[in-house]
């Protein structure tokens, strides 16, 4: 089975001006973030904008991140829907394309009780013999997933991991706690600013959409962290800070995008209406942008 760890970037999907995607682009992203030291590639996640994408786009896309990443580093899709049989399809459809990983966000919208989470989870996982990797992030769905509801479906052998971006380090902290007598059970972070304290409580890394921007910086905070050289580990985890303090200005989607575009990548803009970013924020960008080019980061 694969092993999930490190620093996965959740890779943004770059688009024309029509908005319709960009797959050069995208090839040329991909290998520009391998080349950097990333653990592994997560396409049409939230930061690549899954929400707004069609399903064929979905899986175009999955096609083409398979082929160019040619087994360097996992790859993982995001595959969760609000129905569960959608949810088993999309996920067949993604074995089927060659991803490595599931990765299954919360059903949206409709509140659902844990037991409704369980089940939804347990029947996809029954369906489809592939890694799975929960996705929570209530601010996004308004469902959270227990630390209880984890624990339950950490117990089903193919539920390999959780990201948590709920923000809540507690909560992150006892996903960990509840599921660390099960060594084949992950715990990732979904907030670029938790990566070093997730590993330090015994996680595995984070899904980042920050390391569109500094792949190499991000990824260099597990990779200094294995090595037990916990002050520089710290000191990438806090570099990026700026970048993060820039997100006030707009979806933080929309501010990793422009970012990377102003570093000059073809990346082009969020589809509408998630694509505007005010004069403010932009030079906020281009300030901290500057301040790391001086540092040196990648």
């Amino acid at each position: 089975m694969v092993e999930i760890k490190g620093v996965i970037p959740a890779i943004l999907t770059p688009m024309k001006e029509d908005e319709s995607v960009n797959y050069d682009e995208l090839r040329n992203q991909l290998n520009r973030l391998i080349d950097g030291g990333v653990h592994g590639i997560f396409p049409f996640g939230t930061n690549g904008e899954g929400y707004i994408l069609r399903e064929d786009e979905k899986m175009e896309i999955l096609k083409v991140t398979v082929d160019e990443v040619k087994g360097r580093v996992p790859v993982y899709a995001g595959t969760g829907c609000i129905g569960t049989k959608d949810t088993v399809r999309q996920s067949l459809k993604a074995k089927e394309a060659g991803a490595d990983i599931l990765s299954i966000i919360a059903p949206s919208f409709a509140m659902a009780s844990q037991d409704e989470l369980y089940e939804h989870y347990k029947t996809v996982a029954f369906e489809v013999d592939m890694p799975i990797v929960l996705y929570n992030i209530p601010a996004r769905t308004n469902n959270s997933i227990s630390p209880d509801t984890v624990e339950r479906l950490s117990e089903i052998p193919n539920i390999v991991g959780v990201k948590d971006s709920s923000g809540n380090f507690d909560n992150m902290l006892q996903y960990i706690e509840k599921t660390r007598g099960n060594e084949n059970f992950s715990v990732l972070s979904g907030n670029d600013s938790l990566i070093l304290w997730n590993l330090l409580a015994g996680g595995v890394g984070g899904i980042a959409g920050c390391a569109n921007i500094y792949p190499g910086t991000l990824a260099s905070i597990y990779d200094l962290f294995m090595a037990g050289e916990l002050e520089q580990a710290r000191k990438a985890q806090d570099s990026i800070r700026n970048i993060r303090n820039t997100f006030k200005y707009g979806n933080p989607n929309t501010m990793v995008k422009t970012a990377v575009g102003l570093m000059g990548y073809l990346v082009g803009k969020c589809r509408a209406p998630f694509n505007k970013v005010s004069d403010q924020g932009v030079e906020a960008l281009k300030k901290a942008l500057a301040e790391n080019e001086a540092l040196g980061m990648k």
